[in-house]
C-alpha cells in the first residue's frame, strides 16, 4: 500500500477586487509570461487596465495567469501547484492525497493523473477525461462523473457511494473492492471491467454494459439491473 502524504492546498481569495495571498506580490508582469514561484501574485497593466495575476502550473510550465473576478468573492484553488478549474489540462498531474472536495473539474483532462487517496467528495467531474488515472483509495462520495471517461482507470477500493456515473465509460477499469453503494450507473459502460469484491448495493445499473466484466465476489444486493448486458452477453429484460 502506498504511504499517505500530507494534503497540500493553497487558497487564493479574490475579495471585492482585492487579491489576498500568503505569498508576497512581485513586480508587474504580463499574462502568459513565465514565473518562478507557485502562488506568487502580480498585476498586468499592459492593456490599459489592471489585471490580477497568479503564478500557477500550466502543463509543465509556471506561468502568470489571470484571476478573474466573477463575483464579489471568488476562490481560485491551487493544489500541489496545479490550477483546479473547469476544462483544466491536468494530464499526468500528481495530486496524491489532495483535498479536492467540491472541486469543479468539469471537462478537465486528467488522463494518467495520480489521484491516489485524493478527496473528491461531491466534486464535479462531468465529462472529465480520467483515462488511465490512478484513483485507488480515492473518496468520490457524491461526485458527479456523468459522461466521464474512466477507461482503464485504477479505482481499487475507491469510495463511490452515491456517485453519479450515468453514461460513464469504465471499460477495462480496475474496480476491485470499490464501493458503488447507491451509485447511479445508468447506461454506464463497464465492459471488461474488474469488479472483484466490489459493492453495488442499491446501485442503479439500468442499461449498463457489463459484457466481459469480472463480477467474482461482487455484491449486487438490491441493485437495479434492468436492461443491463451481463458478462456472457445476454441482456436482462
Amino acid at each position: 500500500m502506498r504511504p499517505r502524504g500530507i494534503k497540500s492546498v493553497l487558497l487564493v481569495v479574490v475579495l471585492a477586487g482585492s487579491l489576498l495571498s500568503v505569498v508576497a506580490p512581485v513586480s508587474a508582469a504580463n499574462s502568459g509570461q513565465v514565473c518562478n514561484r507557485v502562488g506568487a501574485t502580480s498585476t498586468d497593466k499592459s492593456r490599459g487596465k489592471t489585471v490580477k495575476l497568479i503564478c500557477a502550473k500550466v502543463g509543465k510550465k509556471l506561468l502568470w495567469v489571470e484571476v478573474a473576478v466573477l463575483s464579489p468573492t471568488t476562490t481560485v484553488l491551487i493544489v500541489n501547484g496545479y490550477t483546479i478549474e473547469p476544462g483544466a489540462n491536468l494530464k499526468g498531474a500528481v495530486l496524491t492525497n489532495a483535498d479536492l472536495t467540491k472541486a469543479n473539474l468539469k471537462g478537465a483532462n486528467l488522463q494518467g493523473a495520480d489521484l491516489y487517496a485524493a478527496d473528491l467528495t461531491n466534486a464535479n467531474l462531468t465529462n472529465a477525461n480520467l483515462k488511465g488515472a490512478d484513483l485507488s483509495w480515492a473518496n468520490l462520495k457524491g461526485a458527479n462523473l456523468t459522461g466521464a471517461n474512466l477507461n482503464y482507470a485504477d479505482l481499487n477500493y475507491a469510495d463511490l457511494t452515491k456517485a453519479k456515473l450515468t453514461k460513464a465509460n469504465l471499460s477495462g477499469a480496475d474496480l476491485t473492492g470499490a464501493d458503488f453503494t447507491s451509485a447511479n450507473l445508468t447506461n454506464a459502460n463497464l465492459s471488461g471491467a474488474n469488479l472483484n469484491l466490489a459493492a453495488l448495493i442499491f446501485a442503479n445499473l439500468h442499461g449498463a454494459n457489463l459484457h466481459g466484466a469480472n463480477l467474482h465476489g461482487a455484491n449486487f444486493a438490491a441493485a437495479n439491473l434492468r436492461g443491463a448486458t451481463m458478462p456472457d452477453g445476454t441482456k436482462n429484460p
